[in-house]
């Protein structure tokens, strides 16, 4: 699917960076990261291409992403937060299949920030299909919104920074971008369930340190 967006659509991002330049890497990267569906596999890439051209900076995108990331993460943290659980699962029964997120989807997300509470949120955004809708378990829990922006922000940076290099070093190349997504999505989980380890025995260690 991601193979198949980055054929079609690449060309036209970046006749669209070009005119829009970090404003609509900004917009787009808040559309992604809120409710609404769309890939950022599509969006920053493109725009780190144009950094490696000498149009953009290669900064000025990753912060640009990764502030329309927390733009969009914030818009379902406090729709989570104002509207509450029964109302969101209200709204998935009905139009969940019109964002892509069903009621059983955001279960899962649920159980997995339960498991691992506000460090999840920074875990989440570096997991496809989670990354997006990690902010409402966080805004049911009324999650701390200063750390919560900066799990968040930790989180879409490294994401972001991810992308734009990709687009950077590989620009048109389609079949080594292609690769470079693919492969950097397997590093990702796997330094997800690294991470996660790490904080289980912190956790664990530090539990039995007050108990001591």
């Amino acid at each position: 699917m991601i193979q198949e967006y980055l054929k079609l659509s690449l060309d036209y991002f970046l006749l669209f960076f070009e005119r829009t330049t970090y404003f609509g890497v900004f917009f787009l990267m808040t559309i992604e990261s809120s409710f609404i569906p769309f890939p950022s596999e599509i969006v920053v890439p493109p725009a780190g291409y144009l950094a490696s051209k000498g149009k953009m900076n290669l900064l000025g995108v990753i912060l640009a992403g990764t502030l329309g990331s927390l733009a969009g993460a914030l818009i379902n943290y406090y729709l989570a937060l104002k509207l509450g659980r029964p109302m969101v699962i209200k709204f998935l029964r009905r139009y969940g299949k019109y964002v892509l997120l069903t009621e059983a989807s955001l279960y899962r997300v649920e159980k997995f920030w339960g498991e691992h509470g506000p460090f999840g949120t920074f875990v989440g955004r570096l997991l496809p299909g989670i990354r997006q809708v990690i902010s409402i378990p966080a805004g049911f829990a009324k999650m701390g919104l200063t750390l919560f922006c900066i799990y968040t922000s930790l989180g879409a940076g490294i994401w972001c920074t991810f992308l734009a290099l990709c687009g950077y070093f590989f620009g048109k190349n389609e079949e080594l971008l292609k690769k470079s997504l693919s492969e950097g999505s397997y590093i990702f989980i796997g330094l997800v369930l690294v991470l996660t380890v790490i904080y289980i025995f912190y956790k664990r260690y530090k539990r039995t340190k007050q108990v001591h």
